[in-house]
Formats: C-alpha cells, sequence, structure tokens
C-alpha cells in the first residue's frame, strides 16, 4: 500500500497536506477495499496522520468519501477545462453550432487529452479504481461526481458530436455513441496490466500512448463517418 506520510514530509504536517493525504489515501483505501471494508485506521496510517484527524478534517468516514468524490470532480474537471476551457459546462450551444471540421477536431483532441491524463498521470489509477466502486455501489459519492462533471461533459461531448455529423445531440444513438468513445479510452487504464503483457510493453509511455491514440482516434473518425453519412441519409 502506498504511504502518503512522505506527502507530510516536506509540509511539516501543515493541516492542508493532512488534509491532501488523507484524501489520497481514502481513493486508494475505498478503491482496493470498497467503502464498508476500508478502515479509517488504516486510512490515517497510510496518510500518516491521526485517526482524530479524519473527523476533524471531514468529520468521519462518510464525510471522507464525499471529499473523495469533489476531489475527483474537480481534477476531472480541470482535464475537461483544459481541453473545452473554463466554461464548457455552459458551452452546449456552442459547440452545437460549430463547423462539422471543427467539432470533430474537438472531439479527437479531446480523446487524445483524456488517453494521456488516463495513461500517464499516476492520479488516474487512483480515480479510476474508486469510481468503479462507486459505480458497483452507488453512494453520494457518484451523485456529487456525475451532477457535478460526468454529465456536463457528456452533454458537451454530444454537442460536439451532432456538430460534426448532422445527428441530434440527445438522441439515443449520439449518447451511446460518445459513452462507447470514452469507454475505450478508460478500457486501456481498466486492463493496463492486460494490454502491456499481451503487447509485450515493459510499460505505457509517450510511444506506446501514441499506438494507443492512432487506434481510438481512426476508431472515432469512422463512427463520426458513419453518424454523418446516417444524418444525411435521414434529411433527405
Amino acid at each position: 500500500m502506498q504511504d502518503w506520510s512522505k506527502r507530510k514530509q516536506t509540509g511539516e504536517g501543515d493541516a492542508d497536506s493532512t488534509r491532501m493525504a488523507l484524501i489520497e489515501a481514502g481513493l486508494d483505501r475505498f478503491g482496493v477495499k470498497g467503502y464498508d471494508a476500508a478502515s479509517t485506521r488504516e486510512i490515517a496510517a497510510a496518510a500518516g496522520a491521526n485517526i482524530a484527524s479524519i473527523a476533524y478534517h471531514f468529520g468521519g468516514k462518510e464525510g471522507l468519501r464525499r471529499a473523495c468524490a469533489e476531489y475527483v470532480a474537480g481534477l476531472i474537471g480541470s482535464v475537461a477545462r483544459s481541453v473545452f476551457g473554463a466554461d464548457f459546462e455552459k458551452a452546449e450551444s456552442a459547440a452545437a453550432a460549430l463547423p462539422a471540421a471543427e467539432a470533430r477536431t474537438e472531439l479527437v483532441n479531446g480523446m487524445m487529452r483524456l488517453l494521456r491524463f488516463l495513461l500517464l498521470q499516476p492520479q488516474a489509477k487512483l480515480i479510476v479504481r474508486f469510481m468503479l466502486r462507486e459505480i458497483m455501489s452507488p453512494s453520494i459519492a457518484l451523485d456529487i461526481i456525475y451532477g457535478g462533471i460526468f454529465r456536463p461533459v457528456h452533454r458537451r461531448l454530444c454537442a460536439l458530436w451532432s456538430a460534426a455529423t448532422g445527428k441530434q445531440m440527445e438522441s439515443e444513438e449520439v449518447r451511446l455513441a460518445v459513452f462507447a468513445m470514452l469507454g475505450q479510452a478508460v478500457y486501456f487504464r481498466i486492463a493496463q496490466e492486460v494490454v502491456q503483457r499481451r503487447m509485450d510493453w515493459r510499460e505505457v509511455g509517450e510511444a506506446e500512448v501514441e499506438s494507443i491514440s492512432r487506434i481510438l482516434i481512426a476508431n472515432l473518425n469512422d463512427s463520426l463517418d458513419r453518424d454523418a453519412r446516417a444524418a444525411g441519409g435521414e434529411r433527405k
């Protein structure tokens, strides 16, 4: 188990570093063991903190789970904003009005940045594992993440898909197509160990991410082309 107490060695145990260490330890333990099985004692130990600090900072174990969810939403939000800009939540109409080629470019760039985050950023492993637990056993944490970031990001991507293809933004086809696009990228994070073994890769670094990107972008372009042809036929 990773020991986040190292984070505190340079911060001299200040409140902010303790709080962050507890959140990261919570993400790890909740993700590995699930909320019920993860004890506050082991979370505090992993963070190098006193067990009473969980109650002090979060009011208890449930408050820590909520803080973990808010941290995940904030981090994913920062990644989304790097792709879509600061007001991506309010930019559906702007996305829907883009020329098809520009909308396609935004989708491709978004896919590339998402993949790089998932495979090259160390926080991604913690986040995905935590999210998988929440999806299997939904709680207030999933509500926070879904309402705060996933729904607006998904709607923005649907708007871009619509602009790129001519399909209706809120149609079942478009919503599912966006989920499929995201799912391909997430798979390479979830199954990274399997992919490495099958591909005989010692690691997943820049070169490997570039190889995966080429495949996912080709799949994305094929899907967009198919939907654009279908939408053209519908308009006729």
